[in-house]
């Protein structure tokens, strides 16, 4: 959904950041729009929420889409690393409109209950293998695009999730091969319509879980080389600025390793391929009494290191 309408990012958000992110030189790659370019362009955003410098335009043999970009590889990888130690210009932040980082996947993988504390949340044991959903990739929308309340749900809630962005193919894939096949992290939200993953189509979660606009993703795929730890960082959801969830990735169950192994023994991982790692506790449906979504909430997901993503409710 390239064209999903992108909103430029809002003033707003900088004040609501509790956690000190400093700018930096790791690699954050963005997909954009802006008024003087012609369909998206790849570029690199200069430190969270900084400028983009518009990688195209650096070199113009570079494909215009991530998918396209990860399919290449290494190679395209190192003209990113040159751009990095050149002195470009920059796109102030609001004269560029951020699409999702990865548009059009071949697939979307979720993973349910797959953190301890969540699962401690729900009073259901730790799951023995990784329960294994999808998302359509038509639900996917940009870091500040709007959320769409669709009349047949009464019951929307969040879920902030670690994405992982797979940057080469492979089957069957050893989980200490694992980190090989990625190529970064971002942030999702798990948009999930609970009446229907828990109530209707035979309790199957799909329908439940893309509606359209039920995936925003963002605001940067960050290599996974620019990322310490990822088990380790600080997770979080803010609706209307008040905390509903606040944890640790650390909380995983399985691991990205895991995940990646566990995945690949029945389906070929592409590169541009999401894996969507789970939601810590918070949501809505647990509460007593029970939250959902409504018209007007603003929700910020936030992971540490990565950055945030800010999408209302329509």
């Amino acid at each position: 959904m390239l064209g999903s309408g992108g909103r430029r990012l809002l003033t707003t958000v900088l004040p609501v950041q509790r956690w000190p992110f400093q700018p930096s030189r790791d690699m954050r790659l963005v997909q954009f729009q802006a008024p003087h370019l012609t369909g998206p362009h790849l570029g690199l955003e200069s430190g969270n929420g900084g400028g983009v410098i518009n990688l195209n335009a650096f070199e113009p043999t570079l494909p215009r889409t991530m998918v396209e970009f990860l399919e290449q590889g290494e190679a395209t990888l190192s003209v990113v690393k040159r751009a990095l130690a050149t002195h470009l210009p920059v796109l102030p932040r609001a004269e560029v409109t951020l699409l999702a980082p990865v548009t059009r996947p071949d697939k979307v993988v979720c993973v349910g209950m797959n953190y301890a504390d969540h699962c401690r949340e729900q009073n259901v044991p730790v799951p023995k293998e990784p329960i294994i959903f999808s998302k359509f990739a038509s639900a996917i929308v940009g870091p500040y695009d709007d959320i769409i309340l669709p009349p047949e749900s009464q019951e929307v809630d969040w879920e902030v999730e670690l994405a992982v962005v797979i940057g080469k193919r492979g089957k069957r894939i050893k989980a200490a091969d694992a980190m090989a096949h990625v190529a970064g992290f971002t942030v999702a939200h798990d948009v999930s319509a609970r009446d229907w993953q828990v109530k209707r189509n035979g309790k199957q979660w799909l329908l439940g879980k893309t509606f359209d606009t039920f995936c925003p993703l963002g605001p940067a795929l960050v290599t996974k080389d620019s990322v310490a730890d990822p088990h380790n960082l600080k997770i979080c959801c803010r609706v209307n600025g008040e905390v509903m969830q606040s944890s640790n990735t650390n909380q995983m169950v399985f691991k990205t390793e895991e995940l990646i192994a566990w995945v690949s023994r029945f389906v070929t991982l592409y590169p541009g391929d999401i894996i969507l790692t789970g939601t810590p506790p918070g949501v809505g449906m647990f509460r007593k009494p029970p939250v959902f979504l409504k018209k007007g909430d603003e929700v910020q997901c936030e992971i540490e290191d990565l950055g945030v993503i800010v999408n209302k409710v329509v």
